[in-house]
Protein backbone atom coordinates (compact mmCIF):
# COMPACT_ATOMS: atom_id res chain seq x y z
CA UNK A 1 0.00 0.00 0.00
CA UNK A 2 1.40 3.74 -1.35
CA UNK A 3 2.09 6.45 1.44
CA UNK A 4 -1.56 7.93 -0.43
CA UNK A 5 -3.48 4.87 0.29
CA UNK A 6 -2.33 4.65 3.44
CA UNK A 7 -3.45 8.05 4.68
CA UNK A 8 -6.93 7.46 3.04
CA UNK A 9 -6.95 4.37 4.97
CA UNK A 10 -6.47 6.39 8.34
CA UNK A 11 -8.52 8.92 7.28
CA UNK A 12 -11.40 6.79 7.08
CA UNK A 13 -10.61 4.85 10.79
CA UNK A 14 -10.47 8.63 11.37
CA UNK A 15 -14.11 9.65 10.10
CA UNK A 16 -15.92 6.84 11.59
CA UNK A 17 -14.47 7.40 15.10
CA UNK A 18 -15.99 11.49 14.39
CA UNK A 19 -18.71 9.98 13.81
CA UNK A 20 -19.16 7.58 16.87
CA UNK A 21 -18.66 10.74 19.21
CA UNK A 22 -21.07 12.39 17.58
CA UNK A 23 -19.25 14.72 15.44
CA UNK A 24 -20.75 14.33 11.72
CA UNK A 25 -20.19 17.53 10.18
CA UNK A 26 -16.16 16.63 10.77
CA UNK A 27 -16.03 13.43 9.75
CA UNK A 28 -18.14 14.06 6.83
CA UNK A 29 -15.30 17.30 6.09
CA UNK A 30 -12.40 14.99 6.69
CA UNK A 31 -13.91 12.56 4.05
CA UNK A 32 -14.31 14.90 1.49
CA UNK A 33 -11.25 16.79 1.76
CA UNK A 34 -9.14 13.69 1.77
CA UNK A 35 -11.22 12.47 -1.00
CA UNK A 36 -10.72 15.61 -2.87
CA UNK A 37 -6.85 15.91 -2.25
CA UNK A 38 -5.85 12.43 -3.84
CA UNK A 39 -6.74 10.69 -7.51
CA UNK A 40 -10.13 10.09 -8.44
CA UNK A 41 -9.69 6.40 -8.16
CA UNK A 42 -11.65 3.56 -6.10
CA UNK A 43 -10.27 4.65 -3.01
CA UNK A 44 -10.90 8.34 -3.32
CA UNK A 45 -14.54 7.61 -4.61
CA UNK A 46 -15.28 5.17 -1.42
CA UNK A 47 -14.44 8.22 1.19
CA UNK A 48 -16.87 10.36 -0.68
CA UNK A 49 -19.34 7.61 -0.95
CA UNK A 50 -18.90 7.08 2.99
CA UNK A 51 -19.27 11.46 3.41
CA UNK A 52 -22.64 11.32 1.44
CA UNK A 53 -23.92 8.06 3.37
CA UNK A 54 -23.18 9.98 6.78
CA UNK A 55 -25.00 13.07 4.87
CA UNK A 56 -26.24 12.81 1.48
CA UNK A 57 -26.92 16.50 1.20
CA UNK A 58 -23.24 18.15 2.74
CA UNK A 59 -22.33 20.82 0.92
CA UNK A 60 -18.64 20.54 1.30
CA UNK A 61 -19.14 16.66 0.11
CA UNK A 62 -20.90 17.87 -3.32
CA UNK A 63 -17.93 20.34 -3.99
CA UNK A 64 -15.46 17.20 -3.81
CA UNK A 65 -17.65 15.33 -6.14
CA UNK A 66 -17.13 18.32 -8.33
CA UNK A 67 -13.72 19.06 -7.94
CA UNK A 68 -12.99 15.11 -8.43
CA UNK A 69 -15.40 15.18 -11.53
CA UNK A 70 -13.35 18.07 -13.20
CA UNK A 71 -16.37 20.28 -12.78
CA UNK A 72 -15.28 24.26 -12.51
CA UNK A 73 -16.64 26.35 -9.70
CA UNK A 74 -16.59 27.62 -6.58
CA UNK A 75 -14.96 25.21 -3.94
CA UNK A 76 -13.71 27.35 -1.24
CA UNK A 77 -15.55 25.76 1.36
CA UNK A 78 -13.87 22.29 0.06
CA UNK A 79 -10.32 24.02 0.24
CA UNK A 80 -11.50 25.60 3.53
CA UNK A 81 -11.77 21.80 4.69
CA UNK A 82 -8.97 20.75 3.20
CA UNK A 83 -6.75 23.03 4.79
CA UNK A 84 -8.62 21.93 8.30
CA UNK A 85 -8.32 18.31 8.15
CA UNK A 86 -4.72 18.19 5.89
CA UNK A 87 -1.75 15.90 6.92
CA UNK A 88 -1.14 17.35 10.59
CA UNK A 89 -4.73 17.67 11.85
CA UNK A 90 -5.14 14.31 10.57
CA UNK A 91 -2.17 13.03 12.80
CA UNK A 92 -3.54 15.04 15.86
CA UNK A 93 -7.11 13.26 15.46
CA UNK A 94 -5.45 9.56 14.75
CA UNK A 95 -3.54 9.78 18.37
CA UNK A 96 -6.67 11.23 20.04
CA UNK A 97 -8.94 8.16 18.60
CA UNK A 98 -5.77 6.17 19.79
CA UNK A 99 -6.17 7.39 23.25
CA UNK A 100 -7.81 5.03 25.40
CA UNK A 101 -10.27 7.83 26.51
CA UNK A 102 -12.60 7.31 28.74
CA UNK A 103 -15.18 9.16 31.43
CA UNK A 104 -16.61 6.24 33.46
CA UNK A 105 -14.95 4.47 35.86
CA UNK A 106 -12.73 1.33 34.67
CA UNK A 107 -13.47 -2.56 36.19
CA UNK A 108 -11.61 -2.66 39.36
CA UNK A 109 -9.81 -5.50 41.10
CA UNK A 110 -11.35 -8.16 43.97
CA UNK A 111 -8.99 -10.29 45.76
CA UNK A 112 -8.78 -12.15 49.00
CA UNK A 113 -5.68 -13.11 50.78
CA UNK A 114 -5.09 -14.98 53.41
CA UNK A 115 -3.14 -13.59 56.64
CA UNK A 116 -2.69 -15.20 60.01
CA UNK A 117 -5.23 -18.17 59.09
CA UNK A 118 -7.50 -15.40 57.93
CA UNK A 119 -9.17 -14.58 54.98
CA UNK A 120 -9.46 -10.52 54.18
CA UNK A 121 -11.12 -9.23 50.76
CA UNK A 122 -9.25 -6.33 49.32
CA UNK A 123 -11.27 -4.38 46.28
CA UNK A 124 -9.80 -1.38 44.27
CA UNK A 125 -11.77 0.83 42.54
CA UNK A 126 -12.01 3.52 40.07
CA UNK A 127 -14.50 6.83 39.96
CA UNK A 128 -13.23 7.91 36.27
CA UNK A 129 -12.34 10.83 34.85
CA UNK A 130 -14.88 13.06 36.25
CA UNK A 131 -13.90 12.29 39.95
CA UNK A 132 -10.54 11.10 38.97
CA UNK A 133 -9.38 8.84 42.53
CA UNK A 134 -8.55 5.73 42.95
CA UNK A 135 -10.10 3.91 46.20
CA UNK A 136 -8.85 0.72 47.51
CA UNK A 137 -10.81 -0.75 50.81
CA UNK A 138 -9.66 -4.05 53.21
CA UNK A 139 -12.12 -5.80 54.40
CA UNK A 140 -12.46 -8.19 57.32
CA UNK A 141 -14.82 -10.58 58.68
CA UNK A 142 -17.21 -11.02 55.91
CA UNK A 143 -17.67 -7.12 55.60
CA UNK A 144 -15.96 -4.95 58.11
CA UNK A 145 -13.81 -2.29 56.57
CA UNK A 146 -10.68 -1.98 58.67
CA UNK A 147 -8.74 0.28 56.05
CA UNK A 148 -9.70 2.52 52.81
CA UNK A 149 -6.92 4.00 50.71
CA UNK A 150 -7.44 7.35 48.32
CA UNK A 151 -5.38 8.44 45.44
CA UNK A 152 -6.31 11.06 43.22
CA UNK A 153 -4.78 11.03 39.54
CA UNK A 154 -6.65 14.90 38.75
CA UNK A 155 -2.87 15.48 37.05
CA UNK A 156 -3.13 12.88 34.92
CA UNK A 157 -6.04 12.93 33.42
CA UNK A 158 -4.42 14.57 30.19
CA UNK A 159 -1.79 11.84 29.70
CA UNK A 160 -2.35 10.36 26.11
CA UNK A 161 -2.08 7.22 28.14
CA UNK A 162 -4.15 7.63 30.88
CA UNK A 163 -6.09 5.07 31.01
CA UNK A 164 -3.08 2.88 31.29
CA UNK A 165 -1.83 4.69 33.56
CA UNK A 166 -4.94 4.21 36.08
CA UNK A 167 -4.85 0.53 35.59
CA UNK A 168 -1.54 0.60 36.84
CA UNK A 169 -2.18 2.63 39.68
CA UNK A 170 -5.08 0.67 39.94
CA UNK A 171 -2.77 -2.71 40.07
CA UNK A 172 -0.10 -0.88 42.34
CA UNK A 173 -2.60 0.10 45.10
CA UNK A 174 -3.99 -3.62 45.17
CA UNK A 175 -1.39 -5.07 45.84
CA UNK A 176 0.17 -2.11 48.42
CA UNK A 177 -2.68 -2.86 50.77
CA UNK A 178 -1.92 -6.51 50.38
CA UNK A 179 2.00 -5.35 51.69
CA UNK A 180 0.44 -3.52 54.50
CA UNK A 181 -2.00 -6.23 55.59
CA UNK A 182 0.72 -8.81 55.65
CA UNK A 183 3.37 -6.39 57.25
CA UNK A 184 0.75 -6.38 60.50
CA UNK A 185 0.07 -2.17 59.24
CA UNK A 186 -3.73 -2.96 60.49
CA UNK A 187 -3.34 -5.46 63.28
CA UNK A 188 -4.45 -3.14 65.86
CA UNK A 189 -7.45 -1.87 63.87
CA UNK A 190 -8.16 -5.95 63.08
CA UNK A 191 -7.91 -6.50 67.08
CA UNK A 192 -10.35 -3.48 67.67
CA UNK A 193 -7.91 -1.61 69.41
CA UNK A 194 -7.35 1.33 66.51
CA UNK A 195 -9.37 2.96 63.94
CA UNK A 196 -8.65 2.21 60.36
CA UNK A 197 -10.70 4.92 58.31
CA UNK A 198 -9.67 6.41 55.28
CA UNK A 199 -6.03 7.96 54.47
CA UNK A 200 -5.26 9.71 51.54
CA UNK A 201 -2.24 8.68 49.81
CA UNK A 202 0.04 11.35 47.45
CA UNK A 203 3.17 8.85 47.19
CA UNK A 204 3.62 5.96 44.33
CA UNK A 205 1.88 2.58 45.51
CA UNK A 206 3.81 0.20 47.42
CA UNK A 207 3.52 -2.76 44.75
CA UNK A 208 7.01 -5.01 45.34
CA UNK A 209 6.62 -7.78 43.57
CA UNK A 210 9.75 -8.94 41.76
CA UNK A 211 9.63 -9.90 38.06
CA UNK A 212 12.36 -12.41 37.86
CA UNK A 213 13.63 -13.80 33.85
CA UNK A 214 11.34 -16.58 33.94
CA UNK A 215 11.35 -16.56 30.27
CA UNK A 216 13.80 -17.15 27.73
CA UNK A 217 13.35 -13.45 26.07
CA UNK A 218 13.57 -11.69 29.52
CA UNK A 219 16.99 -9.82 30.70
CA UNK A 220 16.17 -8.48 34.28
CA UNK A 221 18.47 -6.19 36.16
CA UNK A 222 18.46 -5.96 40.01
CA UNK A 223 17.54 -1.79 40.43
CA UNK A 224 18.82 -1.15 44.17
CA UNK A 225 20.75 -3.85 46.51
CA UNK A 226 17.99 -6.08 48.43
CA UNK A 227 18.51 -6.53 52.33
CA UNK A 228 20.48 -9.91 52.06
CA UNK A 229 21.42 -12.82 54.34
CA UNK A 230 24.73 -13.07 54.91
CA UNK A 231 27.25 -16.00 53.18
CA UNK A 232 27.94 -19.34 55.27
CA UNK A 233 29.70 -18.94 58.69
CA UNK A 234 33.53 -19.10 57.67
CA UNK A 235 33.35 -18.64 53.99
CA UNK A 236 36.41 -19.53 51.87
CA UNK A 237 39.00 -16.63 51.45
CA UNK A 238 40.73 -15.51 48.43
CA UNK A 239 44.75 -17.10 48.45
CA UNK A 240 47.50 -15.73 46.59
CA UNK A 241 46.85 -18.51 44.44
CA UNK A 242 43.55 -17.07 43.49
CA UNK A 243 43.70 -13.73 43.60
CA UNK A 244 41.78 -13.43 40.16
CA UNK A 245 38.78 -14.55 41.41
CA UNK A 246 35.33 -13.14 39.63
CA UNK A 247 33.00 -14.52 42.18
CA UNK A 248 32.33 -17.56 44.43
CA UNK A 249 29.61 -20.24 45.69
CA UNK A 250 29.78 -21.56 48.36
CA UNK A 251 28.29 -25.03 48.74
CA UNK A 252 24.94 -25.11 51.35
CA UNK A 253 23.73 -28.33 50.11
CA UNK A 254 24.89 -31.46 48.27
CA UNK A 255 23.84 -35.03 48.49
CA UNK A 256 26.37 -36.30 46.47
CA UNK A 257 29.65 -34.32 47.98
CA UNK A 258 32.03 -32.19 45.77
CA UNK A 259 34.08 -29.22 46.91
CA UNK A 260 32.93 -26.99 49.29
CA UNK A 261 33.25 -24.32 47.34
CA UNK A 262 33.97 -23.05 43.94
CA UNK A 263 36.33 -19.55 43.83
CA UNK A 264 35.77 -18.27 40.01
CA UNK A 265 38.63 -17.10 38.15
CA UNK A 266 37.38 -16.75 34.98
CA UNK A 267 34.54 -14.06 33.57
CA UNK A 268 32.46 -17.43 32.33
CA UNK A 269 31.53 -20.53 34.48
CA UNK A 270 29.71 -22.60 33.15
CA UNK A 271 27.29 -24.74 35.86
CA UNK A 272 27.76 -28.30 35.11
CA UNK A 273 30.37 -31.35 34.22
CA UNK A 274 31.82 -29.44 31.37
CA UNK A 275 32.51 -26.08 33.28
CA UNK A 276 34.05 -24.33 36.16
CA UNK A 277 30.79 -25.26 38.90
CA UNK A 278 30.90 -29.22 38.25
CA UNK A 279 28.71 -30.19 40.93
CA UNK A 280 30.09 -33.76 40.48
CA UNK A 281 27.42 -36.38 40.99
CA UNK A 282 24.75 -34.19 40.65
CA UNK A 283 22.29 -36.38 38.78
CA UNK A 284 19.75 -33.70 38.16
CA UNK A 285 22.80 -31.33 36.34
CA UNK A 286 22.83 -31.10 32.72
CA UNK A 287 26.49 -31.22 31.58
CA UNK A 288 25.99 -27.28 30.42
CA UNK A 289 23.34 -26.44 32.90
CA UNK A 290 23.99 -22.56 32.34
CA UNK A 291 26.39 -20.28 32.63
CA UNK A 292 27.57 -17.26 35.07
CA UNK A 293 29.08 -14.35 33.65
CA UNK A 294 30.86 -11.13 35.60
CA UNK A 295 30.98 -8.45 33.19
CA UNK A 296 31.08 -4.48 33.93
CA UNK A 297 31.20 -5.74 37.62
CA UNK A 298 28.18 -7.44 37.14
CA UNK A 299 27.49 -10.82 38.34
CA UNK A 300 24.93 -12.75 35.20
CA UNK A 301 23.33 -16.05 35.31
CA UNK A 302 22.33 -16.99 31.41
CA UNK A 303 20.43 -20.70 31.31
CA UNK A 304 21.20 -23.03 28.81
CA UNK A 305 18.00 -24.77 28.33
CA UNK A 306 19.45 -27.41 28.04
CA UNK A 307 18.70 -29.63 31.09
CA UNK A 308 16.78 -29.28 34.50
CA UNK A 309 17.08 -25.73 35.02
CA UNK A 310 18.43 -23.27 37.72
CA UNK A 311 16.60 -21.67 40.28
CA UNK A 312 16.84 -18.54 41.90
CA UNK A 313 15.62 -18.26 46.03
CA UNK A 314 13.11 -15.25 45.85
CA UNK A 315 13.91 -12.14 48.09
CA UNK A 316 10.21 -10.53 48.07
CA UNK A 317 6.97 -11.61 46.17
CA UNK A 318 7.55 -12.33 42.62
CA UNK A 319 5.18 -12.27 39.90
CA UNK A 320 4.74 -15.60 37.97
CA UNK A 321 2.72 -16.54 34.32
CA UNK A 322 1.73 -19.48 33.08
CA UNK A 323 3.85 -22.50 33.10
CA UNK A 324 6.21 -21.02 35.19
CA UNK A 325 8.25 -23.71 37.90
CA UNK A 326 9.21 -23.28 40.93
CA UNK A 327 10.50 -25.48 43.57
CA UNK A 328 9.19 -25.81 47.36
CA UNK A 329 11.45 -28.56 49.25
CA UNK A 330 12.23 -31.33 47.21
CA UNK A 331 8.81 -30.80 45.42
CA UNK A 332 8.53 -28.89 41.55
CA UNK A 333 5.84 -27.13 40.75
CA UNK A 334 4.23 -25.65 37.68
CA UNK A 335 1.60 -22.65 37.36
CA UNK A 336 -1.07 -23.38 34.95
CA UNK A 337 -4.10 -22.19 33.63
CA UNK A 338 -7.33 -24.02 34.62
CA UNK A 339 -9.10 -26.06 31.68
CA UNK A 340 -11.81 -24.88 29.81
CA UNK A 341 -14.93 -26.56 32.01
CA UNK A 342 -16.30 -29.32 29.78
CA UNK A 343 -19.39 -30.03 32.01
CA UNK A 344 -22.57 -28.70 29.92
CA UNK A 345 -25.12 -30.71 28.50
CA UNK A 346 -24.44 -33.05 26.18
CA UNK A 347 -26.74 -33.52 22.55
CA UNK A 348 -29.50 -35.49 24.73
CA UNK A 349 -29.50 -32.95 26.75
CA UNK A 350 -28.08 -34.44 30.28
CA UNK A 351 -26.65 -32.46 32.45
CA UNK A 352 -23.72 -32.84 34.92
CA UNK A 353 -24.24 -32.97 38.30
CA UNK A 354 -21.71 -31.93 40.21
CA UNK A 355 -21.24 -30.88 43.94
CA UNK A 356 -20.86 -26.92 43.56
CA UNK A 357 -17.30 -25.22 42.21
CA UNK A 358 -16.23 -22.38 43.45
CA UNK A 359 -14.50 -19.47 41.03
CA UNK A 360 -10.27 -20.40 40.81
CA UNK A 361 -7.75 -18.25 39.10
CA UNK A 362 -5.16 -20.68 38.54
CA UNK A 363 -4.00 -24.25 39.31
CA UNK A 364 -0.30 -25.55 40.67
CA UNK A 365 0.78 -28.94 39.14
CA UNK A 366 3.44 -31.03 40.50
CA UNK A 367 6.01 -32.44 38.25
CA UNK A 368 7.93 -35.65 39.28
CA UNK A 369 11.08 -37.02 38.07
CA UNK A 370 10.86 -37.94 34.54
CA UNK A 371 8.38 -35.21 33.80
CA UNK A 372 5.18 -36.83 34.79
CA UNK A 373 2.50 -34.56 36.21
CA UNK A 374 2.00 -35.73 40.18
CA UNK A 375 -0.91 -33.49 42.34
CA UNK A 376 -2.84 -30.99 40.70
CA UNK A 377 -4.60 -28.21 43.26
CA UNK A 378 -7.06 -25.18 42.08
CA UNK A 379 -6.80 -21.85 43.60
CA UNK A 380 -9.71 -21.50 46.45
CA UNK A 381 -10.86 -18.81 44.16
CA UNK A 382 -7.48 -16.24 43.99
CA UNK A 383 -5.45 -18.18 46.45
CA UNK A 384 -3.55 -21.29 46.88
CA UNK A 385 -1.33 -21.76 50.00
CA UNK A 386 1.23 -24.78 50.04
CA UNK A 387 2.95 -26.13 53.51
CA UNK A 388 3.26 -29.54 55.20
CA UNK A 389 0.39 -28.88 57.56
CA UNK A 390 -1.45 -26.02 56.36
CA UNK A 391 -2.51 -25.51 52.73
CA UNK A 392 -4.16 -26.38 50.09
CA UNK A 393 -1.48 -28.51 48.90
CA UNK A 394 0.60 -30.10 51.76
CA UNK A 395 3.59 -31.93 51.61
CA UNK A 396 3.80 -34.08 54.72
CA UNK A 397 6.60 -36.24 54.24
CA UNK A 398 9.08 -33.75 52.88
CA UNK A 399 11.07 -32.24 56.17
CA UNK A 400 12.41 -29.23 54.04
CA UNK A 401 8.74 -28.07 53.40
CA UNK A 402 7.73 -25.61 56.38
CA UNK A 403 3.98 -26.08 58.08
CA UNK A 404 2.99 -22.81 56.25
CA UNK A 405 5.44 -22.29 53.37
CA UNK A 406 4.42 -20.25 50.70
CA UNK A 407 1.14 -18.50 48.84
CA UNK A 408 0.69 -18.27 45.31
CA UNK A 409 -2.16 -15.51 44.75
CA UNK A 410 -4.14 -14.15 42.10
CA UNK A 411 -3.43 -10.18 42.77
CA UNK A 412 -4.59 -7.39 40.37
CA UNK A 413 -4.92 -10.22 37.59
CA UNK A 414 -1.36 -10.77 38.16
CA UNK A 415 0.02 -14.58 39.76
CA UNK A 416 1.81 -13.74 42.71
CA UNK A 417 4.86 -16.00 45.01
CA UNK A 418 4.83 -15.41 48.10
CA UNK A 419 7.56 -16.86 50.86
CA UNK A 420 5.87 -17.01 54.02
CA UNK A 421 9.22 -16.90 56.05
CA UNK A 422 9.84 -20.46 55.44
CA UNK A 423 13.12 -22.45 56.84
CA UNK A 424 14.17 -23.54 53.42
CA UNK A 425 12.94 -20.76 51.11
CA UNK A 426 11.61 -21.14 47.52
CA UNK A 427 12.87 -21.06 44.22
CA UNK A 428 11.45 -19.90 40.60
CA UNK A 429 13.17 -20.98 37.73
CA UNK A 430 15.63 -18.55 35.32
CA UNK A 431 15.12 -19.53 31.62
CA UNK A 432 16.50 -15.99 30.54
CA UNK A 433 19.49 -13.46 31.38
CA UNK A 434 18.54 -12.58 35.60
CA UNK A 435 21.56 -10.48 37.61
CA UNK A 436 22.45 -11.82 40.71
CA UNK A 437 23.88 -10.26 43.58
CA UNK A 438 25.63 -10.97 46.50
CA UNK A 439 24.21 -13.52 48.69
CA UNK A 440 21.29 -14.74 45.72
CA UNK A 441 20.77 -18.61 46.42
CA UNK A 442 20.67 -20.89 43.36
CA UNK A 443 19.18 -24.12 43.48
CA UNK A 444 20.22 -26.73 40.68
CA UNK A 445 19.16 -30.09 41.28
CA UNK A 446 19.20 -31.12 44.76
CA UNK A 447 22.72 -28.84 45.23
CA UNK A 448 22.07 -25.52 46.81
CA UNK A 449 24.54 -22.76 46.16
CA UNK A 450 25.11 -19.44 47.22
CA UNK A 451 26.83 -16.29 45.57
CA UNK A 452 29.91 -14.78 47.38
CA UNK A 453 30.94 -10.92 46.40
CA UNK A 454 32.14 -10.31 49.63
CA UNK A 455 36.19 -10.66 48.14
CA UNK A 456 36.64 -9.46 44.57
CA UNK A 457 39.68 -9.16 43.21
CA UNK A 458 40.90 -5.89 42.09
Amino acid sequence: MTEAAQRRATAAKVAKWLLDKGRPDDAVQLLAAWAAMGPNDAEGQNLLAEAFRIDPSHAVAKLAFERMEGIAGDHSPLDAAIAKFGDGELTKLEGEMKRPNFRRAQVGFNNNVKYKGNVYHIQTEDSGLDKPHIITHCFADGGRIIKSHKRSYASEVNRDDVAMFVRALMKGQQMEMAIFLREGSFDEIIAGRAVGGMTTLESQPRAEVQKLATKKSDTVTVQKEPTIAPPPAEPVRPSVADARVRFRFHVLRSLTGGPDSYAVNLDEAIIGADGAIGLPGERFCHRREACVRAKDGRIWLEDFEAGNGVFLRIRTPVELGVGDEFIVGDQLLRVERNPTPNDGPDPGPTYFYSSPKWISSFRVVQVFEGGARGACVVAHGTTLQIGSAVGDLVFGNDPLVSEQHCLVEEQAGVIVLVDLDSRTGVFVRIKGLQELVHGDELLVGRTRLVLDLSNPSP
